[in-house]
């Protein structure tokens, strides 16, 4: 078994506030970071690839997975399905892989709740104002999609306490160096390096 213990880092924000911007980017600069692809049944976007992205399935397929506790967490946000792979999350445990979950406050509550040392990062944007028109210029949804988009920040804003750290993008640069020092200094912490401190107490013990 290895020595290190994997890291669960978990991102929320309203759609809109950044969250994947700097998910991907941290995952660009930590390449070992693994990436939780969550299960969906919302239709594929323009530029998505399926098992990449998100993998898309049937209403039918999600309710089957849901049946046979497939998930470590599922929500129903936006009008779709969202669910995450138990399996996925325990062989990551299990290989002391780090992942990240970029994923609603109803999903990370679960998550939290079955993995307690889990990190868990709230995303805030600068203003409502500047949500809105960041929903707007993205220019992938329909006018009635982003409304309830907005609506629903409100009710993801609600959870913000739920969350140990608290990222506001008002600066992508300085919003990125707050996440990334979020994580390595998760990585540090001592429930994470227990298990190697505890092989070199080991070690010492034999040889003393």
């Amino acid at each position: 078994m290895s020595n290190k213990r994997g890291l669960l880092l978990v991102v929320s924000s309203p759609s809109g506030a950044g969250k994947t911007t700097l998910s991907s980017r941290l995952r660009a600069e930590f390449p070992d970071l693994g990436f939780s692809v969550s299960y969906t049944t919302r239709p594929m976007r323009s530029g998505e690839q399926d098992g990449r992205d998100y993998h898309f399935v049937s209403e039918e397929t999600f309710a089957k997975m849901v049946d046979e506790d497939a998930f470590v967490e599922w929500a129903w946000v936006h009008g779709h399905h969202y669910g995450t792979s138990y399996a996925a999350v325990a062989q990551a445990m299990e290989d002391g892989t780090d992942m990240l979950f970029d994923i609603d406050y109803q999903g990370a509550r679960q998550i939290k709740s079955r993995f307690p040392d889990a990190v868990m990062v709230f995303v805030l944007p600068p203003s409502m104002e500047e949500l809105s028109q960041r929903l707007h210029s993205r220019a992938t949804d329909a006018q009635d999609v982003i409304e309830r988009r907005l609506q629903g920040a409100v009710e993801e804003l609600n959870h913000y306490d739920a969350y140990e750290y608290l990222v506001i993008n008002d600066d992508l640069e300085r919003a990125y160096q707050e996440m990334r020092s979020v994580y390595l200094a998760a990585k540090c912490n001592w429930r994470r390096r227990a298990r190697f401190a505890e092989s070199l107490v080991a070690a010492a013990r034999k040889e003393s």
